[in-house]
């Protein structure tokens, strides 16, 4: 991976627009993008921005790593790029702009700060450092918070952490504790029988389907391996047919016999190592004009590809890109799903409107992911640092009405699953209940989850006596409580309660930055949810709780 080094008379005051046409260092004019036909050749932006200064030089200077790549570009093209510093009020303090060639590899430009704000030390607060990169018609944002200056830790409201797989309960709960045992897992990962597996010393993005060496049979003992309760084998439910586009000579049976492989894999691991869960299923969709979601607990194949003869690649016919039918079919099976890395632009749409709403759709989908590490790292220490951020898009379906719980995964496309990072999505089992995918699916249902970076970490909000996933009518006060147990060492930098309405289509908004506060929500629907940052910059999200606040 090529690196670029940013130096510092490329630093910029806040004035301005951001003029692609004009970027400072611009490598090379931007030839004409090759039409993106398969899955996952897309632009990838991704921002890394430590939370802490690292201590070289002034004490909140600390440099920042832009990461740029676009699998299967055919031509070389430029990435326009702006990074901004926004202080604890939104405002902009700096910025830093520019560009960078791309040319068939991923390339990393260093952007230093010197950790000052017009030659002096900053106010010391939270601040947020946004990326937003373009490269043909395609454009990106992500967005971090970082710590500068002393900051006391916010207050948190007692908490005894759940007992765990690793750490059981070894009495009984105490009297106001929560009779849940959180288990750890990651929901989106591939293997052969899509376009994942390959060796992590010899894996390079997405594979061509059926190709690599691994399939779900190594995934399972893999991730048990590394310490997860649970993985989810999430396979491109058109590339049963060993191809990115259409084989017009595939053999249905072998297409659907496949399928079912993968579902007797999981069953018999789970069965054969009851403290694991093997998850398999589909990842349903096309990046282009559609959106990937998961579909956690079908046992059909679902495809719209036919052979030459007109013969069905699938078990049961969806139409490619109709979300519409997928969420009306999925409610009627009873089938939970998964938005998977969704964008605020372009994908999930019905009636041309992307992230639209239906009853059905609100019906059967459960999970948003928040956060995915790199799908093509090939970090097997948990080290990978590159992440992309999608809460501006869950936070858009949550005001547009849907009921849906944050998860963070790892969208493993090489043979580490959820070794990459340590990031997770947890869930809560009542306690003495076993993990089955019976138990999963309505922990899910139930929306009792939580999204972290951290595997050790843990975070539940309570609404007056309800917990996070539930909907209720109130009257009165409404007290939020978020409980917060740190990975080892580690404790809360700074909590975030944000609150919506759902059906509004408007924007979420921060309510409070403290861990134990009382309302008195205006009538109506409102939904909650709490953010925590850790002192080592690592976050987790808790499911919302949705509110119909009665006059």
């Amino acid at each position: 991976m090529k690196t670029l080094h940013i130096p510092p008379f490329l630093v910029l005051a806040a004035a301005g627009l951001f003029h692609p046409g004009v970027a400072i260092a611009a490598q090379s004019a931007s030839a004409p993008l090759a039409a993106v036909r398969h899955e996952h050749r897309e632009f990838d932006a991704t921002l890394a921005a430590p939370y802490r200064g690292d201590g070289r030089g002034q004490p909140e200077a600390r440099t920042f790593t832009l990461s740029f790549d676009y699998p299967g570009l055919e031509r070389p093209a430029a990435v326009a790029w702006r990074l901004e510093l926004l202080a604890p009020s939104g405002r902009r303090v700096l910025q830093w702009r520019g560009s960078a060639a791309l040319a068939g590899e991923p390339v990393e430009v260093a952007v230093r700060w010197r950790g000052l704000l017009g030659g002096a030390r900053p106010a010391p607060g939270i601040y947020r450092v946004r990326l937003r990169a373009q490269v043909g018609g395609e454009a990106l944002a992500q967005s971090w918070d970082i710590a500068v200056g002393r900051l006391a830790a916010p207050r948190m409201p007692a908490f005894a952490p759940l007992p765990t797989r690793r750490a059981p309960l070894a009495a009984a709960p105490a009297p106001d504790g929560l009779p849940y045992t959180v288990y750890y897992g990651n929901l989106h990962s591939q293997t052969s029988h899509s376009d994942g597996g390959a060796p992590v010393d010899d894996c390079k993005g997405a594979q061509a389907p059926q190709s690599a060496p691994y399939g779900p049979d190594a995934a399972w003992p893999y991730a048990r391996g590394h310490g997860l309760d649970m993985l989810m084998v999430s396979e491109h439910n058109h590339m049963y047919d060993g191809s990115e586009g259409t084989n017009p000579d595939a053999d249905p049976a072998a297409a659907r016999s496949l399928y079912r492989t993968g579902l007797d894999s999981a069953r018999v691991f789970s069965a054969t190592h009851p403290d694991f869960l093997a998850l398999y299923g589909l990842e349903w969709g096309v990046i282009n004009n559609g959106g990937h979601l998961n579909i956690f607990n079908a046992d059909e194949l679902l495809g719209w590809e036919r052979t030459a003869h007109g013969a069905l690649l699938a078990d049961t016919e969806t139409a490619r890109g109709d979300y519409r039918a997928l969420y009306a079919l999925m409610r009627a099976r009873g089938w939970i799903g998964q938005f998977n890395h969704p964008a605020v632009a372009g994908q999930f749409a019905v009636d041309g409107r992307p992230l639209a709403y239906t009853a059905d759709g609100d019906a059967a989908m459960v999970l948003c992911e928040v956060l995915n590490s790199s799908a093509f790292s090939t970090r097997e220490d948990e080290g990978e640092t590159r992440r992309s951020s999608f809460e501006a898009a869950c936070n858009t379906l949550l005001e547009a009405g849907y009921h849906v719980a944050f998860s963070s995964n790892q969208d493993n496309h090489c043979a580490n699953w959820g070794a990459s990072a340590a990031n997770r999505t947890a869930v809560l089992v009542p306690n003495g209940v076993p993990l089955t995918r019976a138990s999963f699916v309505e922990a899910l249902r139930a929306r009792r989850v939580f999204a972290t970076m951290d595997k050790d970490a843990q975070l539940v909000l309570r609404a007056n006596d309800r917990l996070m996933g539930e909907r209720f009518e109130n009257s009165g006060p409404l007290r939020l409580r978020v409980h917060f147990a740190g990975g080892a060492g580690r404790q809360a930098a700074s909590v975030a309660l944000m609150e919506g309405v759902p059906g509004r289509n408007g924007a979420v908004g921060r309510l409070s930055d403290r861990a134990d506060v009382e309302v008195v929500p205006a009538p109506g629907p409102h939904f909650y949810y709490a953010k925590v940052t850790q002192d080592d910059g690592r976050i987790l999200w808790s499911a919302p709780v949705w509110v119909d606040q009665l006059p």
